[in-house]
């Protein structure tokens, strides 16, 4: 490795590892990072902006518009109080419908955000029983951080992969002539939801809510403004359809978007009035994205950009080869389990961009065929990072809720009894599905 190549991945290792431990606020640990590039050389201030993949920046926040509309329709509380009337008050039978409600909305909202949603639903209820919440939030942040890659749209992962390959939003679900995200994550996710039922069995028991505390958390009406509800949803619907059709309709997907964002804005703010429908204010919604994730995410595009510019991808790529073609099976498991453990303690978007450039380079200058690859990284990338609050900031929202709604201090033992088991469901279950579909049928 060459001395300028040397000083590139210290340089960026350094910044990871600001990032990591916290030590200064995330996006000035990365602002950092990408300045020292451009000082030493590395890449100048335009290579830097053009590094960065700004479709997938709009993609987040045109969803993430809608999905802050989205969540003050009321909807969220309409389908815990659902979830509610269904379990019969059972609260183990409850708390797996969230799960399941939550994993659902995280294929198309922020994970962080589903947990926002939730958390006051559930506050309702724990606190009429007088339980804690941490079980509750718990469960909840896990099946939300997992489900967020089954589509394009829920998390960073693939939006990256969409960057990096080209895959549209219909490969998520069938590619190659292979089920591919959706349908696994769901096989995956729905056996692991079902182990996880008899922990909360034996958590709470036969507990159930009375009939009077049913009747009392159904007796509001939390959608609120049905006008106000049905044009989020017929926007939000719409954006999703239309970014599914991409290819036919020949836009990027961040155009996309930011088209269906501004629509709706535009269509509240002319129906406001003329129909008093009680929505937010954009000013109001605009506050409550998620800018220090926005920024952050966008000079870690930057940041990998400078590996990629010195050429440290391709050296990175080369130094895999041998591995993989002695033994693709072999390389691609590797890759798989590696990654497991690696982004339980890392920020694993950053960890994912990098290797899925290296990837597209095994594709580009030796002919080998990423698609394994890809999706062990994606999978193995996503549900390891359930492990901790390192790997998953909605882990880490989840905890701090819940911590200070139980007011105690939640011990890293108890956390890692609930994280360490679905982990470790999740992954041998993923494995065997990536094994026999793609891994096994596909290696050379």
């Amino acid at each position: 490795m060459e001395a300028h190549q040397i000083l590139t991945l210290l340089i960026f290792l350094g910044a990871i590892g600001l990032v990591i431990s916290g030590v200064i606020e995330v996006v000035a640990a990365a602002f950092l990072g990408v300045a020292a590039m451009v000082a030493a050389g590395v890449m100048s201030e335009v290579e830097a902006f053009r590094a960065v993949e700004w479709n997938v920046i709009c993609i987040l926040v045109g969803i993430w518009t809608i999905a802050a509309y989205f969540g003050k329709t009321g909807i969220p509380e309409w389908l815990a109080a659902r979830a509610i009337w269904y379990s019969k008050g059972r609260v183990a039978v409850f708390c797996t419908l969230m799960g399941c409600i939550a994993g659902v909305l995280s294929m198309f909202i922020d994970n962080v955000v589903v947990i926002l949603m939730m958390a006051p639903v559930i506050f309702q209820v724990t606190r009429r029983m007088k339980l804690e919440s941490f079980p509750f939030l718990m469960f909840i942040g896990l099946c939300s951080n997992f489900y967020g890659t089954a589509l394009l749209l829920g998390d960073l992962p693939p939006q990256m992969l969409h960057s990096v390959s080209g895959i549209e939003f219909l490969d998520f679900i069938w590619h190659e002539g292979r089920p591919s995200s959706f349908i696994i994550l769901s096989i995956v996710f729905f056996a692991v939801v079902t182990i996880f039922y008899r922990r909360l069995r034996k958590t709470f028991g036969e507990r159930r809510m009375s009939e009077e505390e049913i009747q009392s958390l159904l007796s509001e009406e939390p959608i609120r403004d049905k006008g106000f509800a049905w044009i989020v949803v017929g926007a939000f619907l719409g954006t999703v359809v239309a970014m599914s059709f991409r290819e036919l309709i020949g836009v990027k997907l961040g155009f996309i978007a930011l088209c269906g964002a501004t629509s709706l804005v535009l269509i509240l703010e002319i129906v406001r009035g003329r129909l008093r429908i009680n929505a937010p204010s954009l000013e109001e919604v605009l506050s409550e994205l998620d800018w220090r994730a926005i920024f952050f995410y966008i000079l870690l595009f930057a940041l990998v950009g400078g590996l990629e510019h010195s050429g440290i991808i391709r050296k990175m790529a080369s130094s895999m080869v041998p591995i993989i073609k002695k033994n693709y099976i072999l390389g691609a498991s590797l890759v798989y389990w590696v990654t497991t453990p690696v982004v339980g303690i890392v920020e694993h978007d950053a960890y994912i961009l990098t290797f899925l450039y290296v990837f597209r380079d095994l594709k580009v200058y030796y002919g080998l065929n990423p698609w394994p690859l890809y999706w062990a990284l994606l999978w193995a990338g996503t549900l390891g990072s359930n492990l901790t609050v390192a790997g998953a900031p909605a882990l880490l929202v989840a905890l701090n809720l819940s911590e200070r709604e139980d007011r105690r201090k939640i011990p890293l033992r108890e956390f890692l009894s609930w994280s360490a088991p679905y982990v470790i469901y999740s992954h041998i279950f993923c494995f065997v599905l990536a094994l026999l579909i793609w891994i096994i049928p596909l290696a050379p």
